[in-house]
């Protein structure tokens, strides 16, 4: 879910609770201004096809860890704590850093650890495609 699927989910919840809950809004006004928010949700789908339009409208997947190399600028743009990255480490399961081959702070805002303890096993660089690195 990118930053607007949330906005919208946000929207769609906020104008169901005050159509229903107080008398300032009417029944028609409610499904009205749900059905131009369900219309911009669509067309907002519709222009991801077209890069430019998905670069403005979704977050990019962001590196956080290249190998055992911390990326520390990331951390702080992704606003992710060196405790949060040591916990998802944990639950992943790396028992050394050496193990790690990549983290990738996702759209979606989960955090994705990439590790093996096989050091023939060489990260296909598909998987990081799309992913900032900067």
């Amino acid at each position: 879910m990118s930053s607007f699927d949330f906005a919208m989910t946000v929207a769609v919840g906020s104008m169901i609770a005050s159509t229903v809950l107080t008398k300032s809004v009417s029944l028609e006004h409610g499904i009205a201004g749900l059905f131009f928010i369900y219309l911009l949700q669509l067309i907002a789908a519709y222009l991801r096809r077209w890069k430019i339009f998905q670069n403005l409208i979704d977050n990019t997947p962001l590196l956080l860890m290249e190998g055992d190399n911390i990326l520390f600028e990331n951390l702080k743009k992704a606003r992710v704590t060196e405790s949060d990255l040591r916990s998802k480490l944990r639950e992943a399961n790396v028992m050394q850093l050496d193990q790690v081959k990549a983290v990738i702070f996702e759209t979606t805002g989960d955090i994705v650890v990439l590790h093996t303890d096989q050091d023939r096993l060489v990260l296909d660089k598909w998987l990081l495609k799309d992913v900032d690195r900067k």
